[in-house]
C-alpha cells in the first residue's frame, strides 16, 4: 500500500525494524504508563511492549513528518494487523488466548486480525485515527480481506461497574451464530447482566469507549461473553466486521481519495 498523508501526518506500513521500535515505545507509553498496564521484567527494562506477535504482524503507522528522520520516525499512532495465512502459518491469533473464533478462523476467505490500537494523545483531535482507518481500508483493498476481528477494551476489571456497556452490547451488538466469537469458558464472564428493558440506550452509548463505538459505527459485532485481562486493566470483548456490510457513508468514508477535515476521535486498545 502507498503512504498516505494530510498536512504533516503520514501513514504507511513499518518497514524497518526503528519503525517498529518507535511503536512499541508509543504502546509502551500509552497501555502502561497512562493506562496501568502492568508490563512484563522485559517490557519494563525496554520500555517498550513486546510480544512474540510483533514479529509476524504488519504494523500500520501515522508518522509526524516534521518531527522525524529516517532513523527516527515520530510514530503518534498505531494498529498492529495480522492476516490469517500468517496467523495459520506462525503464532495463530492473539484473541485466541481470550475467544475461540473457529467458526470464521478456517474460512476459504482472507480475514484480518486488528489489534494494539492506540494514539498520542496530542494526536487525537488532528485526523491521526482518521488516517488510520484510511490506511486499514487500503490494506482491506489490497489483501482482498472479507472479515476483521479483534478484542475491544473497556478500561479497569470490574465488570459489575461494567454492567450496563456489557449488557448493552449483548442485547443490541450480539454476532449472528455462524460468526460468534464466545469467550474461553475458563475466562467467560457473561456480559448478560442487566435486562434489556432496563437500559438506558441513548445513556449508555455516550459512554462507550470510543474505539467500541467505532466499530459499531461501521456495523460491527460483538461476540458472547467478555474476558478480564488483569495484566492490560482491561475488560475485553471480541469484535467482527464483514467488510462487505461495512456502512455506506463509512465505506465512502473511508474509500475518499483525499483525507479532509478529519474526525476528532480516540480510539485506544491494548488488543
Amino acid at each position: 500500500m502507498k503512504p498516505l498523508q494530510f498536512n504533516n501526518l503520514e501513514v504507511r506500513l513499518a518497514e524497518t525494524e526503528s519503525d517498529v521500535d518507535a511503536a512499541q515505545a508509543l504502546r509502551y507509553r500509552i497501555f502502561y504508563d497512562d493506562m496501568g498496564a502492568t508490563p512484563t521484567t522485559r517490557c519494563r527494562a525496554l520500555q517498550r511492549d513486546i510480544d512474540s506477535y510483533d514479529d509476524v504482524c504488519d504494523h500500520l503507522l501515522v508518522i509526524d513528518l516534521s518531527k522525524s528522520t529516517p532513523e527516527s520516525p515520530c510514530v503518534v499512532g498505531t494498529y498492529r494487523l495480522l492476516r490469517g495465512n500468517i496467523a495459520a502459518a506462525t503464532t495463530g491469533f492473539y484473541s485466541e488466548n481470550e475467544f475461540e473464533v473457529d467458526n470464521f478462523i478456517y474460512a476459504p476467505e482472507e480475514i484480518l486480525e486488528l489489534g494494539r490500537s492506540c494514539i498520542d494523545g496530542d494526536y487525537r483531535r488532528r485526523g491521526a485515527m482518521q488516517l488510520l482507518w484510511r490506511g486499514i481500508s487500503e490494506y482491506i483493498d489490497t489483501y482482498r480481506i472479507k472479515l476483521m476481528f479483534g478484542c475491544g477494551s473497556i478500561h479497569g476489571t470490574d465488570a459489575h461497574e461494567a454492567r450496563r456497556v456489557l449488557s448493552y452490547l449483548h442485547h443490541y451488538h450480539l454476532a449472528p451464530k455462524s460468526l460468534r466469537p464466545v469467550a474461553i469458558s475458563n475466562k467467560y464472564v457473561s456480559m448478560d447482566m442487566v435486562a434489556k428493558s432496563a437500559l438506558d440506550v441513548k445513556q449508555i452509548q455516550s459512554e462507550l469507549p470510543p474505539l467500541l463505538k467505532g466499530y459499531l459505527r461501521v456495523g460491527g459485532y460483538i461476540g458472547e461473553g467478555a474476558v478480564i485481562d488483569r495484566q492490560f486493566n482491561t475488560i475485553d470483548v471480541c469484535i467482527v466486521v464483514e467488510t462487505e456490510n461495512l456502512s455506506g457513508k463509512y465505506r465512502s468514508h473511508f474509500r475518499r481519495d483525499s483525507v479532509k477535515n478529519p474526525v476528532a476521535a480516540t480510539m485506544v486498545s491494548a488488543e
